[in-house]
């Protein structure tokens, strides 16, 4: 099995070559590179609403900056991702590389069903990453572990994105997907550890499972370079994540409006 997986990468490897900025021939839909869509490098501020804790029915809002850029076509910056292409087709429709994104936590005292648990940490998950784009739209995928230590667990996150709409001033992409937790991460979020159980809340170990999303998110020019952002996402929980004693409901809603520049 070993030597079958390091063929079947091998040969994956050797499909792809790594090009120069200058002589690849670029294809790449840069509207739909990312859920967020962009021709241009965008830098601003937003405000997010978000959960309030690990399956909340509250909500809590953050500022957060938003920033949607490539650096020399190699590097690139996506709200909370960042990363680094290795690998291109000829077309840089196909590409590989390593990517981090950060991962919120929580404090326990702020949600109803979690006051006198632990606060859960804001971590980094890195991995490598991948990203194929079509004619009927982009997939990206990504495989990561915490690096930061939180949960010290794993994810394999795979999106699919198609712009729904494109003129000069409105764009709107969609975009569904799929995330594999592995148990680690979901104990550490979803879990009740012996010394976190009341009468009402009893200790819970969670196991693996998938969460499913979709989503929309446009853009909306002024002009030339200024561009208002606005967005949405619906996470469906895995089951597993959805029986824990401080989850409230299944369904966990995420928005987000903001103001960018382009340079």
């Amino acid at each position: 099995m070993k030597h079958k997986l390091k063929f079947n990468l091998a040969c994956l490897l050797g499909a792809m070559t790594i090009t120069s900025v200058a002589a690849a021939a670029d294809k790449i839909d840069r509207e739909t590179e990312t859920a967020i869509p962009r021709s241009k490098n965008l830098y601003g501020i937003g405000v997010a609403v978000l959960p309030e804790t690990s399956g909340s029915e509250d909500m809590r809002v953050m500022a957060l900056p938003i920033i949607n850029a490539n650096y020399g076509d190699r590097f690139y910056i996506n709200a909370l991702q960042a990363g680094v292409w290795l690998l291109d087709s000829d077309d840089k429709r196909l590409r590989f590389g390593l990517a981090t994104q950060a991962r919120f936590g929580w404090d326990a005292d702020d949600g109803r069903r979690t006051r006198g648990m632990d606060d859960r940490d804001f971590s980094l998950d890195l991995g490598p990453t991948v990203r194929w784009q079509t004619d009927y739209g982009t997939v990206n995928a990504l495989w990561a572990h915490d690096i930061g230590g939180a949960s010290n667990g794993q994810t394999f996150d795979l999106q699919f994105i198609r712009s729904l709409i494109r003129t000069s001033a409105f764009k709107l992409n969609g975009s569904i997907g799929a995330q594999w937790n592995d148990h680690r991460f979901n104990d550490y979020y979803f879990g009740v550890a012996a010394n976190e159980t009341t009468p009402v809340r009893a200790a819970y170990a969670a196991g693996s499972g998938t969460e499913y999303k979709v989503g929309l998110n446009g853009s909306y020019a002024f002009g030339n370079d200024t561009f208002l952002l606005f967005g949405g996402a619906l996470t469906r929980l895995s089951d597993e994540q959805a029986n824990s004693p401080i989850a409230e409901t299944r369904m966990q809603p995420f928005g987000y409006v903001g103001y960018s520049i382009a340079y």
